[in-house]
């Protein structure tokens, strides 16, 4: 596992699928081996209406892998450098990484379920809630 491209920027993480149509799937992740970092917290969301876009926040330390375990998830991000990347989740064992100061903007699948797997505890502090905020704080930020 590349480590620095970990920590520096957001992309796609395939995790091993094990089964066919006939049967069903399972998906296994590890930690070390799979995840970068060691799980502190698991959420997940659900029932969330279409025309409702969530997100517009960014962490100071958070890592976080996201999986649309259901439906799909269409992530528009904006890195610390200002980058814009847009993502869709649409496979359940193809997850989302985001390093910290990752600004995003989240729409959901009418039926879309997200899981995530986040290397911190819940901290309200971690939180950056306000784009200028977060474009002030990536520019003096480094990781």
């Amino acid at each position: 596992m590349d480590e620095l491209r970990f920590e520096q920027e957001p992309h796609l993480v395939s995790l091993k699928s094990i089964g066919d149509p006939s049967i069903g799937y399972i998906t296994i992740s590890e930690i070390q081996k799979d995840i970068p970092f060691e799980i502190k917290r698991v959420y997940w969301t659900y029932y969330t209406p279409q025309n409702v876009k969530r997100g517009y926040h960014a962490h100071k330390k958070l890592r976080q892998i996201i999986f649309a375990v259901s439906g799909n998830i269409r992530f528009t991000v904006e890195c610390q450098d200002g980058k814009k990347h847009v993502f869709v989740l649409d496979q359940p064992h193809v997850g989302l990484y985001l390093p910290p100061y990752t600004w995003r903007e989240i729409q959901f699948s009418h039926n879309a379920v997200l899981l995530c797997l986040a290397s911190e505890w819940f901290e309200e502090s971690d939180y950056i809630r306000e784009y200028n905020i977060f474009k002030n704080e990536a520019c003096n930020n480094t990781i």
